[in-house]
């Protein structure tokens, strides 16, 4: 595993914040013309939710804007972002995108695999939201949070300003599934990280969504990633009385993407790693 990173700034004590909350199943309908962090906001506003996690799997795209992780830019972070990549009109092969608040408006955060319409390979990264198009209008699977959202902070350790979960009270205490919304902060193992979370809010099985970074990527089945900083995607993820078992997609500085079942222990966050844990 590649030693992790030191960040500019001086470490929070606590390496692991997260809320219970509860997650309702939603089916939503996303419009075609509006940025995608718009009509996300809108989907899941129409079922009464202001906060989320959204699922996309193969639909056509107007357009694509994205970034991928870059080396550090050299004013304290330790990596940023490449230059904004644009496929037009592009087919999105999936996505987890979540949905909180920033300055009190909605702001997504999502990462994904897409191609463009004449390709053959998938590439990988993180979606510019406000930039990017949907072909047409979609039907989403998402879950609607209650009682917590992700809210961006200024984070003094890593540089970044980066979603952290906060309470957010709701008439709703009792539709939809127990749930935990969590945010990893750097070198904290993801698998240990998350079997925390579950033991803490006493989730014996829940299903595991989410995306952030880590510190390269190892795989039990898959070749490994040695960047320092790579983009994280959960495709499937579970937790079965406190054994953890995550399948995702990364991408590092350069190459194509890697999916497979990310290996236990061998896995440290580099900067963040925002997780909902939906009980079963």
């Amino acid at each position: 595993m590649r030693e992790a990173p030191r960040h500019p700034g001086p470490p929070r004590a606590e390496r692991i914040a997260s809320l219970a909350c509860r997650a309702r199943p939603l089916r939503l309908r996303l419009r075609a013309g509006l940025p995608l962090d718009q009509a996300m906001a809108e989907a899941f506003a129409a079922q009464g939710h202001k906060a989320g996690y959204l699922r996309l799997r193969g639909i056509d795209m107007a357009r694509i804007d994205y970034v991928r992780p870059a080396p550090a830019p050299g004013h304290g972070p330790v990596a940023w972002y490449s230059a904004t990549e644009r496929l037009e009109p592009a087919w999105l092969a999936e996505a987890g995108l979540h949905l909180g608040r920033r300055d009190g408006a909605a702001f997504v955060h999502g990462h994904g695999l897409w191609r463009g319409t004449e390709e053959g390979a998938l590439r990988m990264g993180h979606l510019l939201g406000p930039d990017c198009r949907l072909g047409a209008e979609v039907e989403a699977v998402g879950w609607g949070l209650s009682g917590a959202m992700l809210s961006v902070e200024a984070d003094a350790e890593t540089g970044f300003s980066l979603f952290v979960p906060i309470a957010a009270p709701s008439d709703d205490t009792t539709g939809g599934h127990p749930a935990a919304l969590c945010a990893l902060r750097p070198h904290v193992d993801l698998h240990a990280g998350l079997a925390t979370v579950a033991a803490q809010h006493g989730l014996a099985r829940a299903r595991i969504e989410g995306l952030g970074s880590l510190v390269g990527a190892a795989f039990d089945d898959a070749p490994g990633l040695d960047s320092l900083a790579t983009e994280v995607l959960v495709t499937r993820g579970d937790i079965d009385r406190g054994r953890v078992r995550i399948a995702a997609a990364a991408i590092g500085f350069d190459g194509d993407p890697v999916q497979g079942e990310l290996r236990e222990g061998a896995n440290a966050v580099c900067v963040t790693s925002e997780m909902l844990l939906i009980g079963s």
